[in-house]
C-alpha cells in the first residue's frame, strides 16, 4: 500500500481546536480536584487558570509533534479514477 501524502494528519486548526477544547475539560477537573483538596475555590482557580496556560502550550506541541510522524496510521490503497462509475446529473 502506499501512503497518500495529506491524508491522515491533523491541521494546525485542528491541532488548535482539540487543545482548546480538552484544555477547559481539563482544567475544569483540575479547579474541582484542588477545590475538594483544599476545601478553596480561590486556590481551585489559581491553580486552574495557571495549569490552563501551561498544559495549553505543552499540548498544542505534543499535538504538532505527532502530526509530523505516521506511525499508527493507516496507509489506504490508492483508487484508479477511472474505476469509480460516471453518475448523471439528476
Amino acid at each position: 500500500m502506499a501512503h497518500i501524502p495529506g491524508t491522515g494528519h491533523a491541521t494546525a486548526k485542528r491541532s488548535l481546536a482539540k487543545t482548546i477544547s480538552w484544555r477547559t475539560i481539563g482544567t475544569l477537573d483540575t479547579i474541582i480536584i484542588t477545590r475538594l483538596v483544599t476545601n478553596s475555590w480561590s486556590a481551585g482557580a489559581a491553580v486552574g487558570v495557571t495549569e490552563l496556560f501551561t498544559k495549553m502550550i505543552l499540548y498544542y506541541f505534543h499535538e504538532r509533534g505527532w502530526s509530523w510522524s505516521d506511525w499508527g496510521l493507516e496507509d489506504v490503497e490508492p483508487i484508479d479514477p477511472a474505476s469509480i462509475p460516471a453518475v448523471p446529473p439528476s
